[in-house]
């Protein structure tokens, strides 16, 4: 599906990449694969027919760039990338690094997130990230927790004076990206942190080189948990306030609410419809 996906958004962006001189680099996460644990593993007539090397192989996380390199042909940097619900925005952080530090001249960048079986439920217990209902509301007063779901999302990355040099089409323009880690100043291990979040943002504004004051949209993790919504908010208004003391300006949403948690993919997800939206 990833590799798919991957051929679509460089066909949209006009490469062949059998033919695109240049470098071409991908990086990108998947979350764990059900599919492996619940399809192939316990199908021992296929492991014999592949072997379950050849099936560890076509399933393990680490692999998921280089097969989409291997397949397309591209030679640019490829890196597997796994930081949890961060995933697909920290590989598109890394391609941009990528494509800064002239490692590669296009960058392929996403996650993907497959469930299965598909038609799955789940047990919410109190105090789990589990929605009760099935219903995911970020920033809601009725939020009361996380609903999973299914997504791949990839978008190509160049450096901007050739875009337009090259008459490419630009769907938005990344000023500047930013990541850090909370460390263990919170509540438990998968609780975030008001000050790490804070601090990340502030950044991400200093290497954009803008004005907190100019922003009119975030899309946020906004995972419809009364434990998480409440300190994103906090930390997204303890960075503005570094820089304005003006209110009511940045609407402020999260496409959960549409989809669902999508782990690996949930950031590019977010991306993607943050882009579409300015556009």
């Amino acid at each position: 599906v990833f590799l798919e996906c991957a051929w679509h958004a460089l066909e949209d962006a006009g490469y062949d990449s059998l033919r695109y001189p240049g470098l071409i680099g991908v990086h990108a996460g998947v979350t764990l694969s059900s599919y492996f644990l619940h399809n192939l593993l316990s199908n021992p007539r296929v492991l014999q027919e592949v072997g379950v090397y050849q099936a560890a192989i076509g399933s393990d996380r680490d692999f998921l760039t280089t097969q989409v390199s291997y397949k397309m042909g591209l030679r640019g940097q490829s890196i597997a990338v796994q930081t949890a619900c961060s995933t697909s925005l920290v590989a598109v952080h890394l391609a941009c690094q990528s494509l800064l530090s002239y490692q590669c001249t296009l960058a392929v960048a996403g996650g993907v997130r497959l469930q299965v079986p598909q038609k799955n439920g789940y047990v919410s217990q109190e105090g789990s990230i589990f929605s009760p209902d099935g219903r995911c509301r970020a920033f809601d007063a009725k939020g009361q927790g996380a609903l999973f779901g299914e997504g791949v999302g990839v978008v190509v990355l160049k450096r901007l004076s050739e875009a337009i040099a090259d008459g490419d089409p630009i769907h938005a323009v990344i000023r500047g990206s930013a990541f850090n880690n909370d460390g263990s100043n919170k509540v438990g291990y998968t609780a975030p942190s008001v000050e790490g979040q804070a601090e990340v943002i502030a950044l991400a504004h200093a290497v954009a080189g803008i004005d907190p004051a100019t922003i009119a949209y975030v899309e946020a993790h906004g995972s419809g948990t009364p434990l998480g919504d409440p300190i994103e908010v906090t930390a997204l208004t303890q960075a503005f306030r570094a820089g304005t003391d003006a209110t009511g300006f940045c609407a402020l949403g999260s496409v959960k609410t549409n989809v669902g948690h999508l782990e690996a993919a949930a950031g590019i997800a977010g991306l993607i419809k943050a882009a579409l939206a300015l556009e």
